[in-house]
């Protein structure tokens, strides 16, 4: 099974264009370098080399802010992904699922007693990278075309195998064939197309429902996309002469639109790339979608990384700031998912979680990034 994710700051994926949306596989293929295990003896000073990383061994005082994390809150994340352990965290993952640490203090000595810290730096050296933001779009919907509510998301159709690519963006909401091959496709519809485009590059979301009167969430997952290329309307905007590189944000680009409803078919035709959906329930709307490790995602303690420099499963300490201000972001995570724009060493994509304020924070977030992981002694 394929996701779609196009995780990455939106500068990277909706603004600036900075990389492409792709379809990555829930299992990356095994890095040239085999991870370590728990078994592998790590003498002081020894760094451990990945593909696109290399790890040094550092004391826990390293770790700025380390005693001031509300350490506990890591817990939910942790037993999470030791459902999919990486290879060599069965032992501490059995732990782990028996422990319920009853203070900060407490997870954090349990977890000194059985992992060590390691700085991560870039194999030529460097030590600063990129934190960004991402999070589940959660969006009123409709389950048929009433008032404003005119936008539909799309089961994939019957005939995308068949014709390779499939029509692009603009054919799809103007050519008579294509909309004959969706009809009856419709899951739901939403108000905004700049929301529904939204869902496509985030790759799923939640939709709030109202049916007969009753609100219920329920989840659209990536099903599919029609094989045309994917481009950044912010990066359009941008080459428009709309707006500036450091302007772009996507509440910037939500404003353009309504200031420019005539323009508002060129600025989403622009992405001649079109994604389906498939329905999922969500019996518990307290968690968050799988990422890339097949595990429910943790707002605040789940972050998107590049494996083959932190391989999935592995608790990771963040040094960097809050968006757009000096405030410290410094916590510990568990690196869970990836995304085509998450490439590199040093770099991590924080998952704010769903609704408005996760939506403005992940917009925002485009800070520089020092990380450490802790692996098994």
């Amino acid at each position: 099974m394929t996701m779609f994710r196009c995780r990455g700051w939106m500068g990277a994926a909706i603004l600036g264009g900075l990389a492409a949306c792709a379809v990555v596989p829930e299992a990356t293929t095994p890095p040239a370098t085999p991870p370590p295990t728990a078994a592998t003896p790590v003498l002081p000073g020894q760094p451990i080399v990945r593909t696109k990383s290399r790890w040094l061994p550092v004391d826990w005082t390293e770790l700025p802010g380390w005693n001031s994390d509300t350490t506990r809150e890591l817990w939910p994340a942790l037993q999470r992904g030791c459902d999919k352990p990486a290879p060599g965290w069965e032992g501490v993952c059995v732990a782990a699922r028996g422990h319920v640490p009853a203070t900060d203090a407490d997870a954090r000595a349990w977890l000194q007693m059985r992992l060590r810290p390691y700085r991560v730096e870039a194999l030529d050296g460097a030590t600063e990278g990129l934190a960004t933001g991402y999070f589940e779009p959660l969006i009123e919907a409709q389950r048929q075309p009433r008032g404003a509510f005119r936008v539909p998301l799309h089961a994939l159709p019957d005939d995308l195998a068949t014709r390779k690519p499939w029509w692009t963006r603009q054919q799809i909401e103007t050519l008579p064939a294509a909309q004959a091959a969706l009809r009856g496709r419709e899951l739901a519809y939403v108000a905004d197309p700049l929301d529904a485009l939204l869902l496509q590059v985030q790759g799923s979301g939640r939709l709030m429902l109202s049916d007969n009167g009753a609100r219920r969430q329920l989840r659209v997952a990536y099903a599919g996309h029609n094989d045309q290329p994917y481009k950044s309307v912010g990066r359009w905007l941008i080459e428009q002469g709309e707006l500036k590189p450091e302007q772009a944000s996507w509440p910037a680009i939500k404003a353009w639109a309504r200031a420019n409803p005539k323009r508002l078919n060129e600025l989403l035709w622009s992405n001649p790339r079109y994604v389906f959906f498939r329905e999922e329930a969500l019996p518990d709307p307290a968690v968050g979608p799988k990422g890339a490790q097949a595990v429910p995602l943790t707002p605040g303690r789940s972050i998107a990384v590049d494996p083959q420099s932190v391989p999935y499963g592995t608790p990771v300490w963040l040094d960097t700031t809050e968006p757009l201000s000096s405030t410290p972001l410094r916590r510990l995570v568990m690196a869970q998912d990836t995304g085509s724009a998450i490439t590199g060493a040093v770099r991590a994509d924080y998952f704010w979680g769903w609704g408005d304020d996760a939506e403005a924070q992940a917009g925002r977030m485009k800070q520089p990034l020092r990380m450490w992981v802790l692996w098994p002694r």
